[in-house]
Formats: structure tokens, C-alpha cells, sequence
């Protein structure tokens, strides 16, 4: 499937595993987009539509909470599936960026099975090939 998918992580070695599985997925060709922090994400998405953001929680500068709130709070964003990747085991934040419209939210390192698993939903009629792109 060809869309443009942004991943935010300040790790460059986490990007490219996230690069991997994503491809691994289905969306072996996607175009990528990379960020460090939310501040790079948030100028990338004013250049570039993307159909999906891979985001990690904790990064510098901007969180992905704060990221998260951003897209969701714009017009042109809103309806972009926002994927959480979060170390922190804390069910009450993973919570708060289900709750802010995440579209899921994974534990980091994510496995190429649990990016499979989130992912193949969006491949499908009511996902990004169709109409209904959205959190779930």
C-alpha cells in the first residue's frame, strides 16, 4: 500500500526497526517521514500529508502526548491514525493516550507481531484503503 507514514522516536535505531516492521506489515511501500521529538514531527506535517504517525512517548523537546493532542486538535490532522509506542508499563497513561485518540498504544520495544496485529485493521475497507480512517 503507498502512503507516507511519519515515525517520531529520538532514537534513530528504534525508527529503523519501526521502518522494518511497518514494511513487515504491509505497507512495504510506504514512504517514511522520520522525527526526533514532537517539535520535528509537528514541522514534517506541515509539509507533508501522511496517512499514519508512529509516535514514541517519551522523546525531547515534545512528548508524543503532547504530539498526540496536537494532531488531534487540528483540522487537517485529526482523522490521522496516531500510534503510541510507550516503555512506561503505567496502564493509567496508557489510558490518557487512548482517551486523547490514540489509535493504539504498544509497549516499547514494539514487536514486529504487535505492529502486525495494529496495523492490518487499517490495510482493510474500513481503514486507511477506505473511508473510515479514525482511532478505534
Amino acid at each position: 500500500m503507498k502512503m507516507t507514514i511519519l515515525i517520531a522516536d529520538d532514537s534513530k535505531t528504534a525508527r529503523f526497526l519501526i521502518r522494518q516492521y511497518v514494511g513487515m506489515a504491509g505497507f512495504d511501500e510506504a514512504e517514511f517521514i522520520e522525527a526526533a521529538n514532537g517539535r520535528e514531527a509537528l514541522a514534517a506535517l506541515e509539509r507533508t500529508a501522511v496517512g499514519l504517525v508512529i509516535s514514541d512517548f517519551k522523546m525531547p523537546e515534545m512528548d508524543g502526548l503532547e504530539l498526540l493532542r496536537r494532531i488531534k486538535g487540528h483540522p487537517a490532522w485529526h482523522r490521522v491514525p496516531v500510534v503510541m509506542i510507550t516503555s512506561f508499563a503505567n496502564p493509567a497513561k496508557c489510558e490518557e493516550l487512548r482517551a486523547g485518540g490514540a489509535f493504539a498504544v504498544l509497549p516499547k520495544p514494539a514487536s514486529p507481531e504487535s505492529l502486525y496485529k495494529v496495523l492490518q485493521p487499517l490495510l482493510g475497507a474500513g481503514g486507511l484503503a477506505g473511508n473510515g480512517v479514525g482511532p478505534v
